[in-house]
């Protein structure tokens, strides 16, 4: 299938974006040769900083295959940020119940199509410590094996140098690299033809993570954690420490209160 046009919108943003990104950003890209030339393909991206989608977005852009994102479904509303999420094709995302699915319909028909879609599959900034990706939820390993697309894992890391994550202002100087490096294609071929279980797809999503963490190692020549980090566990951790906390505080007699020295 022929590459898709990529459009006065997106020609658009990339006139407004890459200027700056050009000069905040060095750039140190590998891997262009793993995307594929024509047809539908899901890439799975690490994210840890609000500017590597927009880092990324260029990476992906100078390859001529044009990514669609999925997104909150507020930036398409009214406005020219709207305008432009729609005219660039990008995914909503919504998050009642009753509309969740319709994300994943979409990226499947845009796969179908012969677009490339590209999946945050942590579904957030990672939250850990160290910046490598944490637990992923499963909507790239549910796209991919209904549609039985490539799955091309990328890691970037540097756009996280000029914007930690949560930070309010953004470190300049010195000027910062965004790396990339996409990998070979992901190999899924052993879920296909199965009933997409929670557990099937958990399996799935953890083969496509770990294939983002090896590249993520090697862009950052360390070893990431035997586990990745899951922020559901952590939580549950935190409110059985606060909860032990809380139990071990000292009691005041019945006229007293609690911590309390009675007089």
């Amino acid at each position: 299938m022929p590459r898709r046009r990529i459009g006065f919108w997106y020609r658009l943003a990339a006139v407004i974006a890459k200027p700056p990104l050009m000069v905040l950003l060095k750039r140190d890209w590998r891997g262009v040769e793993h995307i594929p030339a024509d047809g539908g393909f899901i890439t799975a991206v690490n994210h840890n900083s609000h500017v590597d989608p927009f880092a990324y977005a260029h990476f992906q852009y100078n390859t001529g295959r044009v990514p669609r994102f999925l997104a909150k479904h507020g930036l398409f509303k009214g406005g020219f940020v709207g305008a432009v999420m729609r005219g660039t094709g990008q995914i909503p995302v919504y998050r009642e119940s009753a509309d969740a699915l319709s994300a994943f319909r979409a990226a499947i028909d845009a796969v179908e199509r012969g677009e490339c879609v590209a999946f945050y599959p942590e579904g957030t900034l990672t939250r850990d410590p160290d910046l490598w990706p944490m637990t992923a939820k499963t909507g790239a390993a549910r796209v991919a094996l209904q549609t039985k697309c490539p799955v091309i894992p990328v890691a970037q890391w540097g756009a996280n140098e000029l914007l930690p994550p949560y930070a309010k202002k953004p470190n300049l100087l010195p000027r910062k690299t965004h790396h990339v490096l996409a990998g070979a294609p992901v190999d899924l071929e052993r879920f296909y033809d199965k009933e997409m279980t929670p557990e099937l797809l958990k399996e799935a999503t953890e083969v496509i993570m770990a294939a983002v963490t090896r590249l993520l190692e090697e862009l950052r020549g360390e070893k990431a954690p035997a586990t990745p980090y899951d922020p559901r566990q952590a939580r549950i951790a935190q409110r059985r420490k606060s909860q032990q906390h809380k139990a071990a505080e000292p009691v005041g007699e019945e006229t007293g209160t609690a911590g309390e020295d009675t007089k």
